[in-house]
């Protein structure tokens, strides 16, 4: 399958669909890729710009990865 292909069959997933879909492939997909650091530097404007589409601020991003680090801790 092609990108193109790929991306086509994504698009056509309902919403909740979509969301399993970034929930499971996501840590696997980016588990090589984050070696690379040119790659993180793409990646960045990315995940702030889908970050500034939500409403929400860097700063209750902060907070909620701080909730979430105490959470793995305790675990």
């Amino acid at each position: 399958m092609s990108p193109e292909e790929i991306k086509k069959a994504l698009y056509g997933l309902s919403d909740e669909e979509k969301k399993a879909f970034i929930i499971d492939t996501l840590p696997v997909l980016t588990r090589e890729v984050m070696k690379d650091p040119n790659f993180m530097m793409q990646l960045f404007p990315v995940m702030l710009g889908i970050l500034k589409e939500s409403g929400m601020d860097l700063q209750q991003l902060v907070q909620m990865a701080s909730m979430f680090g105490g959470q793995q801790k305790q675990e």
